[in-house]
């Protein structure tokens, strides 16, 4: 197998992207990778305007602290499109991820569903490996330690 160079984290703010990212950073430490955190800008957030492009957001750099990361290794990438369009795309050029990394699910959870929409067609369509993090809600349900 090829070394890990490049992962890429799918991070929405959810507690599912948080350990997402939680545990890319924590492979990535460990095995010397650099690391982009990506966010997928759509139109309802092009309206409201809330994520930074241009600066990681305090949460992320908080994690990363927390996770003993050198933040000179982490990129935060912001993209428009849907979460599964964007994530697709970090396996391309310029990026190159080598994993791409997601909860299970993100900021629109529906009930009862095990995977969230993203992360299954993720898992579906992408020709980069893809790690999909168990939620900390299910983890805690099944007397596991939780992870965020």
């Amino acid at each position: 197998m090829n070394s890990l160079a490049m992962i890429a984290v799918g991070y929405d703010g959810s507690p599912d992207s948080k350990a997402a990212l939680r545990w890319g950073l924590s492979l990535a430490r460990d095995v010397d990778a650099r690391v982009t955190v990506v966010h997928a800008t759509g139109l309802l957030e092009h309206l409201d305007a809330t994520t930074p492009r241009d600066t990681t957001p305090r949460d992320v750099t908080d994690i990363a602290q927390e996770c003993q990361f050198d933040e000179s290794r982490l990129e935060w990438f912001v993209d428009n499109g849907d979460a599964c369009s964007v994530l697709l795309r970090v396996g391309d050029a310029p990026r190159s991820a080598d994993l791409v990394v997601v909860g299970s699910r993100g900021q629109g959870k529906r009930a009862g569903l095990l995977l969230g929409s993203t992360s299954l067609e993720l898992a579906q369509h992408s020709s980069t490996p893809v790690v999909i993090v168990p939620s900390s809600e299910r983890s805690s349900a099944n007397g596991a330690a939780p992870r965020d």
